[in-house]
């Protein structure tokens, strides 16, 4: 295999920060596609230090510190509700959901505890969870998602979010509001048998009629999934809006049985540890959000396997409520391997996705120790002007995305496309670190054609894909930024590519390598 070190040189740095900072660039201007520096030999040294970067560093590592030790597992009450006891039979046919509602409410009626599937397969329809009770599926026990819609009745929040007025998230299999210390736990399986043979509907990126999620929780707090495996929901996996202190660990999420199956969205929630989990989707796998006009924040996500054929980590799109406080470590992210499920086999769109384009600020994140696999472009990182809101909501001016550290990013069989940052003329990306990568792509391109435009697309739906098949680089291409640095790192093409590692379009001030 050919493999070729595409570098930037310390020597090009000088010279390129000044170009960019006079304007001076190669290429088109205009449309935003321009090609301004080509790759050299040699390995990129330490750059500068931002007199952000060591505080945020120091603050988040804190945060994760303080949220590891103060976050815990609610107790769960000394009480065992079999639900068989209720009148649920197990034989995988019979639709128990009234005899499994009864096991849950008398569970609650005796301030909580253990509703406990501990044998056989039970099919059912939509159950209301209550506080204080943890819903656990022992090995060897699956509940079964009914395939008729008609056993989904709508679930109408009493809270409305863009979410629900937007896009008709109404059905779920297990819903909750406004409840506290609620949960699933064990060594079995939740299987919403979502097959488009089941639940057909379209790929969309608005409403999804005719097929629930699995779990939607809304204004709840005190939430555990500890152990359990979800697989093959009819759309979402689950979804939880605007909670507080959520706890997700060692969990197994399977997706890959329709359209729009994300694997675990977290939206405007507080205090959130998601830890030793394996999520591999249709959709986007680890999803943070912003529908629920509520603040995420002190959230720590460590230890995990992430994949999906659109995006594996990312924020947005929905992005009308704030994400700041974030740290990512140690974590794979990609697409899925040969050996996975894949409803489209195919690279992912996105390692790392951050999307902000319904207004609201991304601020204060961190992804470190983060291996990028099997994706189109590593790293999609957009601030537009969608600018969803709810319907009677006046429209957001576009929002804000800064001091982002991206660290030790690493990974191989990646795409051809590249890496992309993109603003927009009235609203630039800023503040961005990017230090000691090492990302091995598959290159195999040629030079980018001389005055070939890329659009701006201010208001479109954002995603890797958006600029089209390829950008101007096989490393990094960007625009509309400032005060990006790159530092210690290299992008490696396995196949000759005539594109530079680094192209520049309009509006980009002070980019260091």
């Amino acid at each position: 295999m050919y493999m070729k070190q595409c570098l930037v040189d310390i020597v090009m740095r000088t010279a390129l920060i000044a170009a960019l900072s006079a304007g001076r660039v190669d290429g088109a201007v205009n449309g935003g596609a321009c090609a301004s520096v080509q790759s050299t030999t040699g390995a990129l040294t330490n750059g500068p230090v931002p007199g952000w970067e060591v505080p945020l560093r120091r603050d988040l590592e804190a945060m994760a510190t303080r949220l590891a030790g103060t976050l815990k597992p609610w107790t769960v009450p000394d009480c065992t509700v079999r639900v068989q006891d209720h009148g649920a039979i197990g034989d995988g046919v019979t639709v128990n959901t009234k005899a499994l509602q009864k096991a849950i409410d008398a569970c609650a009626a005796q301030g909580g505890g253990v509703v406990l599937f501990s044998k056989g397969d039970f099919v059912t329809g939509t159950l209301d969870l209550r506080s204080g009770v943890m819903i656990e599926v022992a090995g060897g026990a699956r509940i079964l998602g009914s395939t008729r819609l008609a056993d989904y009745p709508e679930r109408i929040a009493r809270r409305r979010t863009v979410m629900d007025t937007n896009m008709g998230m109404n059905q779920s299999l297990f819903f909750a509001e406004g409840c506290e210390r609620i949960g699933f736990r064990g060594r079995g399986v939740i299987d919403g048998r979502g097959t488009k043979q089941n639940f057909p509907g379209e790929q969309t990126v608005v409403s999804t009629p005719g097929r629930p999620f699995l779990i939607r929780v809304l204004d709840s707090r005190n939430i555990l999934l500890d152990g359990i495996t979800l697989k093959d929901s009819p759309c979402w996996m689950q979804n939880y809006l605007n909670c507080e202190d959520l706890i997700f660990q060692g969990i197994t999420v399977e997706n890959q049985a329709n359209w729009n199956n994300d694997g675990l969205d977290i939206d405007g929630c507080r205090n959130v540890i998601v830890r030793d989990c394996f999520l591999n989707s249709e959709d986007d796998a680890l999803c943070f959000k912003g529908a629920s006009l509520k603040p995420t924040e002190n959230v720590l996500v460590e230890n995990c396997r992430i994949y999906s054929t659109c995006n594996a980590i990312k924020y947005g799109t929905d992005s009308q409520g704030d994400f700041r406080n974030v740290l990512i470590r140690n974590v794979e992210a990609g697409g899925p391997a040969p050996t996975m499920r894949a409803l489209t086999p195919r690279l992912a769109i996105s390692g790392i996705a951050l999307e902000i384009v319904d207004g609201g600020t991304l601020e204060n994140v961190m992804l470190s120790g983060i291996r990028l696999v099997r994706c189109e472009s590593p790293v999609f990182l957009r601030l537009g002007d969608r600018g969803r809101v709810m319907p009677g909501m006046p429209r957001q001016a576009p929002g804000v995305l800064r001091r982002v550290i991206l660290d030790h990013l690493t990974g191989d069989a990646n795409g051809k496309r590249g890496s992309i940052i993109s603003g927009i003329p009235a609203a630039s990306i800023s503040d961005v670190v990017m230090r000691n990568f090492h990302l091995v792509v598959a290159g195999g391109v040629g030079a980018w054609p001389p005055g070939k435009l890329i659009p701006e697309k201010i208001d479109a739906y954002p995603d890797g894909w958006m600029f089209g098949p390829l950008v101007p680089s096989h490393g990094f291409w960007i625009r509309h930024a400032r005060d990006v640095t790159f530092s210690g790192g290299r992008v490696v093409t396995e196949k000759p590519d005539a594109r530079p590692v680094l192209a520049t379009g309009v509006n980009v001030t002070n980019i260091s390598w």
